[in-house]
């Protein structure tokens, strides 16, 4: 009687193809097509998750590799605004712009599903076989336009409801309004804190199909059991 034995993901993402053709088309083994669904529902696992950990509090706020702070053309700012007292104005701004990401990133997951779903069976194989950030550079290639086009309406109502757009103008608007001052800041938000939730994304959509190429993967379904558990010895 054929018996199954575990297979660790690493070792079918460094054998890739090899593995792939191994695997016994009938009689109880694992076809490509179910590696291939396999493939697809690992990344959704991964890019949940991804997402999961930048999509609630302090995901943006504490964490120091992807804490926001203002736009580059708007830090020179904080200083004067400091110096005369306003200080709070400036960590209010800077707290409301990282809510406002981590509650716009949750936009992002039905995007990368659609993504996973539209892959192809060639897709899913070359991601197996192809270089360490095969599946991040796929879904650059297939994702990073939707995002921003998605992610800008909803950073501006994800920002308008956590008050960032409001403290953010408040803060430029009184600089803007100095007698001192000679070039206006442009109080607009959305686009920078798109960008850089999308940046986020990428970052962390990379860490999690490294510890998915990396480490041995204990799911619970059916089909990740029987493609990444088992073959036929």
């Amino acid at each position: 009687m054929r018996k199954l034995f575990a297979i660790p993901l690493f070792l079918l993402v460094l054998t890739g193809c090899d593995v792939l053709k191994s695997l016994p088309a009938a009689g109880g083994g694992v076809t490509e097509a179910e590696a291939g669904q396999g493939i697809k529902e690992a990344l959704t696992n991964g890019v949940t998750t991804a997402v999961l950990h930048l999509n609630k509090t302090d995901g943006f706020f504490g964490n120091e590799a992807y804490k926001l702070f203002l736009p580059p053309d708007a830090r020179k700012i904080v200083n004067t605004l400091q110096d005369l007292g306003m200080g709070n104005l400036v960590d209010k701004a800077v707290l409301a712009i990282n809510r406002g990401a981590e509650d716009a990133v949750g936009y992002a997951k039905p995007i990368f599903v659609d993504a996973i779903k539209e892959m192809t069976l060639v897709d899913a194989l070359n991601i197996v076989k192809g270089d360490k950030d095969a599946a991040t550079q796929y879904f650059r290639q297939k994702t990073t336009d939707k995002l921003i086009a998605a992610f800008m309406p909803s950073i501006k109502s994800s920002l308008d409801k956590v008050n960032a757009t409001k403290y953010y103008a408040d803060m430029v608007n009184t600089y803007n309004n100095f007698p001192t001052t000679f070039t206006k800041i442009n109080p607009d938000l959305p686009s920078y804190v798109a960008g850089k939730a999308v940046d986020a994304l990428f970052d962390q959509v990379a860490k999690e199909e490294a510890n998915i190429r990396e480490n041995p993967l204990a799911r619970t379904s059916e089909i990740l059991k029987k493609v990444f558990g088992g073959m036929v010895k």
